[in-house]
């Protein structure tokens, strides 16, 4: 049988907490073995059980999420992190980006979106897991964001580069308020009509919504959120 993914809820809110435990009650292939409400409690979690994958927040009483970014890797646990947090300061999603956190995930947050991190997770673990060595295509899907799905191994349509698209859904997750094309092409290097070309792609894939905002005047902006 095989051994299920042992997870640590790193969250100040004891409310919050209870709801990922909820939440990952109704994935198949994960447990959780603990919950900690401050970084030095969590410290000892993880000496002790030496736990998967944390679940981790940001902003905690005692101390920032980012030290125990720093702790794992100090300590050289081998603990997948994936954070769950209010924070979208850039100098944190740098943080979290090149310390190899495998996804960030900004509250609040739907149960689809937690399911879809949490099986992505577990598809690539599956995959490291299969055999001494990997095919090309099970390297690339490793660094390839997306929920391993017959769906999303089907040819994009023209015009859409998965890893482009990729990219888009990975940096409208960091926009709490949202984002319009002409902001997400300068962010990425990409024009205008491209940023919206995608995410229109996105918007019928259901990925993302759209809003219009009016200011004081001029013609309302459309401002895209991710679900």
């Amino acid at each position: 049988m095989e051994k299920n993914i042992e997870v640590l809820i790193v969250e100040d809110d004891v409310r919050i907490a209870q709801i990922h435990e909820k939440f990952l009650e109704q994935l198949e292939g994960f447990q959780t073995i603990g919950m900690s409400h401050t970084i030095e409690d969590a410290k000892i979690w993880l000496d002790t059980m030496k736990p998967d994958l944390i679940l981790l927040d940001i902003y905690f009483p005692d101390k920032l999420g980012t030290e125990l970014i720093d702790y794992i890797k100090e300590m050289k646990l081998g603990t997948d992190i994936i954070l769950i947090t209010a924070a979208a300061e850039v100098e944190i999603v740098k943080k979290a980006y090149a310390s190899g956190v495998i996804d960030f995930l900004l509250k609040p947050l739907t149960l689809q979106r937690f399911k879809e991190c949490l099986q992505k997770y577990k598809d690539k673990r599956d995959i490291l897991n299969s055999s001494d060595r990997l095919q090309a295509n099970e390297i690339q899907r490793l660094w390839n964001n997306m929920t391993f799905t017959e769906e999303s191994r089907e040819i994009s349509p023209k015009g859409i580069d998965p890893v482009t698209k990729n990219g888009v859904i990975n940096y409208l997750t960091t926009c709490a308020g949202g984002i319009t094309a002409e902001k997400l092409g300068r962010e990425l290097g990409i024009s205008r009509t491209t940023a919206r070309r995608y995410l229109e792609h996105l918007m019928i894939e259901k990925l993302i919504s759209v809003e219009h905002i009016y200011g004081s005047v001029g013609r309302p902006e459309r401002r895209y959120f991710i679900k």
